[in-house]
């Protein structure tokens, strides 16, 4: 008999909150699943850099975008854009910024156990 597990990101196993971020992650057996909020001002290099260490984002990213917009930059100098409704897959070596007045939150099914980690 196949089994299911669900869980709430309202009642997350583990919540971190750098500057104008909040991560928060459940965990269903091997897998983590994140729900990134970021607020309008955040970027990558001023809010996740410090915390990290790294020059740009090394983690690749496979989402979901629930509300507001995401700019991302690669250090090839390739830029797009995200927004609400769209899936995403990111690639290591960007940087990124919230766009406009309204938080982004997106889910997170690949990395959301090492993002914002230090």
């Amino acid at each position: 008999m196949a089994s299911t597990e669900a869980r709430s990101l309202d009642q997350p196993d583990e919540t971190r909150t750098p500057d104008k971020t909040k991560v928060d992650i459940v965990r269903l057996g091997d897998n983590e699943v994140g729900r990134f909020t970021f607020a309008p001002g955040w970027r990558w290099s001023d809010c996740i850099k410090p915390v990290v260490g790294t020059d740009s984002c090394q983690l690749s990213h496979l989402g979901y975008v629930v509300s507001g917009h995401l700019h991302v930059v690669g250090d090839d100098g390739a830029e797009s854009d995200v927004g609400p409704g769209d899936a995403y897959a990111i690639d290591p070596g960007h940087d990124a910024w919230v766009v406009g007045d309204e938080p982004f939150v997106g889910i997170e099914f690949k990395s959301a156990g090492e993002y914002a980690r230090g």
